[in-house]
């Protein structure tokens, strides 16, 4: 049987002037019924200034009868209500001007807001304290933070606006589930979960002052088909060890698409990070996480980045637009596979400063540049069947880094392979067409290792080397290289085994002396020059044809031919020309 009451500010007969009256009348009866029995509060509209806080126990409905918002409940301070038991708040608007106490707390048992408005300066609005359930469903929260503390929630079709701190919030091992729900201009994070299992489904999420959805100490966060917009830090944060998945979900304007840190792992699937304002997704501080399906488009500084121990995986994903495509940083680590990168002013891959990269089933397209590596010998970067399309150089590899190259091709673009500097790359199986400088080459004291390398339609030569650069090739063919097949200068040197040269310009080698030749098919000549010591210094001739003959030295002369008038004047030691 429902005990039912009802509450007008008017006084009719048979009703109580406030909600506190009618719930202390119900708390009466309750207290003294030996069978458990459930109210139902009816309130007409009106505007209710409550004293005290509204203590609902047991099961107890408190409904605006005239629909949502039509009930207006206020207190000055201190909470206004607070539930033991199984309560359900149907229509009206609670709010408070106190932001050191929560508007709404469930102490005990479970509490269902449906269509309520809960409005707070700041501090809590909603809390679910610990070993509750709380539900929310087609409700809106203004300003306060709605907070789930070791306790239980769903939240559905809800709207979260202005939150003082994060609009939603689960701790200390809550489990939640949030679906349909807009949450914007949060000034810290839309929704956060903090050694808790949080659920984020359907949701849309605009400007909020840091991370949109963020899992920290251990957390377990899942989220579904939402969209983020316009927030000033991540779309996605996973920090402090903790887990989680994003799929299908679309971020536009974030700093950083999702960025993982600090131990966590997640797994990001079918996601598009659009117009992000650094980086697509970062991964960085030990952290490493599984990437799947993604897409990033026009992000402004590294569309994915891994630094300070970072260490992601990355499969199927494509990059288009933007800077800088996938870089590797300052100690961090990555596997990159079947990754498409396209349209990019400046490199497709990087790897620097003691980062390591490996990179399989790569094509890149219209970039500047393709990898490009600097650091020390822990700089590592390892490419198998990658392939470069329309990029200036395919391999850029300086400082002390190492390269390794396996089934790697290039086609149209200016270099193939550069080792410069002390850096070292070691190229097996690859193939350079239609470049317009050379198809491999060493420079400063940097090496290069070729095995098995084909280079065909050069405007420049097949190999070069200079300064101390050097090379060292075997079983490769160079095939109409307008220059030659290798040419070396200045204190270049190296090693040529079973190579083969094919065309009809230039010639096959030309050195000074410096490289080992074996067994090179060529029809064209080997050209060896000869080595200038420092000892003979190249004399300056020059030949003046058809002019005047001097027999003896000159000094302080100036010298004009080919002229059809020349006018000569001389100082005399008077100081008259003539």
């Amino acid at each position: 049987m429902v005990v039912k009451y009802v509450v007008s500010p008017h006084g009719r007969r048979g009703t109580y002037p406030n909600i506190t009256s009618a719930v202390r009348a119900w708390s009466t009866l309750h207290a003294a019924s030996r069978r458990p029995r459930a109210a139902l509060i009816e309130i007409v509209t009106g505007h209710y200034e409550e004293i005290q806080t509204l203590t609902v126990r047991g099961e107890v409905r408190l409904v605006a009868v005239d629909g949502p918002g039509s009930v207006v409940v206020n207190r000055l301070r201190g909470t206004v209500l607070e539930t033991y038991g199984s309560v359900a708040v149907e229509g009206l608007v609670l709010t408070s001007r106190d932001a050191d106490h929560d508007v709404l707390a469930c102490a005990q048992g479970t509490l269902t807001l449906d269509r309520v408005e809960v409005r707070t300066p700041g501090g809590v609005g909603t809390h679910a304290r610990p070993n509750t359930q709380v539900t929310l469903r087609d409700s809106v929260f203004l300003h306060g933070r709605t907070l789930f503390t070791a306790s239980g929630g769903t939240i559905e079709r809800c709207r979260f606006t202005d939150a003082a701190d994060n609009a939603i919030a689960a701790i200390e091992g809550a489990r939640l589930s949030v679906r349909g729900c807009r949450i914007e201009g949060s000034r810290i994070h839309g929704v956060r979960a903090s050694d808790a299992h949080v659920q984020v489904a359907d949701c849309e999420l605009t400007g909020t002052g840091n991370a949109a959805l963020a899992a920290d100490t251990r957390a377990e966060l899942a989220v579904t088909d939402c969209v983020i917009t316009a927030v000033h830090a991540e779309g996605v944060m996973f920090i402090e060890q903790s887990r989680g998945s994003v799929d299908r979900t679309r971020v536009t304007d974030a700093r950083h698409g999702v960025g993982v840190a600090s131990g966590a792992d997640p797994v990001v699937r079918d996601c598009v990070f659009t117009a992000c304002r650094d980086t697509g997704i970062t991964v960085r501080a030990s952290a490493r996480g599984r990437f799947e399906g993604c897409r990033i488009v026009d992000a402004r500084n590294i569309a994915v980045f891994s630094t300070e121990g970072g260490a992601p995986e990355v499969i199927d994903c494509r990059v288009s637009g933007g800077n800088v495509g996938i870089a590797v940083t300052e100690g961090g680590r990555g596997r990159f596979t079947r990754v498409g990168i396209e349209d990019l002013p400046s490199s497709a891959l990087r790897v620097w400063n003691g980062g390591g990269g490996v990179f399989e089933h790569v094509r890149v397209d219209r970039c500047t540049l393709g990898l490009d590596t600097t650091g020390d010998g822990g700089t590592t970067a390892d490419l198998t069947d990658v392939v470069f399309h329309d990029v200036e150089t395919a391999v850029t590899a300086l400082g002390q880094s190492r390269v390794k190259l396996k089934d790697v091709s290039l086609e149209r673009g200016a270099v193939g392979f550069f080792a410069g500097e002390d850096a070292h790359v070691l190229a097996h199986d690859c193939a350079v067409t239609t470049v317009s400088i050379g198809g491999a080459i060493a420079s400063g004291k940097g090496k290069l290792f070729a095995r098995n390398l084909t280079v065909t339609g050069s405007e420049g030569s097949g190999l070069g080397a200079n300064e101390s650069g050097y090379l060292d090739v075997a079983n490769s063919e160079f095939t109409d290289c307008a220059m030659g097949g290798a040419l070396f200068a200045d204190e270049a040197g190296g090693r040529l085994v079973h190579c083969t040269v094919n065309g009809t310009q230039g010639p096959a080698v030309r050195h000074d002396g410096r490289v080992d030749i074996v067994g090179l098919r060529s029809s064209l000549p080997v050209v060896r020059e000869t080595v200038r010591t420092v000892d003979q210094p190249q004399q300056t001739i020059i030949n003046h044809y058809d002019g005047t003959v001097f027999i003896g030295p000159v000094n302080n002369s100036q010298i004009a031919w080919d002229n059809q008038q020349v006018i000569q004047r001389q100082t005399n030691e008077d100081g008259a020309d003539t």
